[in-house]
């Protein structure tokens, strides 16, 4: 079973200028929906696959702290999702994929949300004010102080 954590920026963004941030020299496919879809296995490197893809009229849910609903719905919007395997989540997918988060998110302005498999709210960032949710799955201070949250 695989792991996945799914960076979203608000926005109409080019797929390419979020690809140099997040995985230098992906390669263009195509999603099931005909969409274009930027990829790069960098599994041996960092312990995930990185998929980027844009879309309109996006809508977002995941549990936030305390179980509440939380939903978002922006209008144009690039997914940055990391695949990883549960043996290498730990040691290898999660700290090089919160690294490149944080990368992303210094190098962008936009409103941004991060989720775990889709259920889990994981950080927001709305009118540059970034705040961290389910507090739990933040349990190693080196992770803490990738994001500097």
């Amino acid at each position: 079973m695989a792991i996945e954590y799914r960076l979203t920026l608000a926005g109409d963004i080019p797929l390419e200028q979020v690809a140099d941030l997040a995985a230098p020299g992906s390669t263009e496919t195509s999603t099931l929906s005909g969409g274009r879809m930027l990829s790069a296995d960098l599994n041996e490197a960092y312990g995930y696959v990185v998929d980027i893809t844009g879309g309109r009229h996006g809508y977002y849910c995941a549990e936030d702290d305390g179980g509440s609903l939380w939903q978002w719905e922006p209008e144009a919007y690039v997914d940055v999702t990391f695949h990883m395997r549960k043996d290498t989540l730990t040691d290898k997918g999660k700290p090089h994929m919160l690294a490149t988060v944080a990368r992303i998110l210094a190098a962008r302005t936009e409103d941004a949300a991060l989720t775990f498999n889709g259920d889990f709210l994981m950080l927001t960032r709305v009118a540059g004010t970034i705040h961290k949710h389910n507090a739990d799955e933040w349990y190693d201070a080196d992770y803490n102080n990738i994001l500097h949250v």
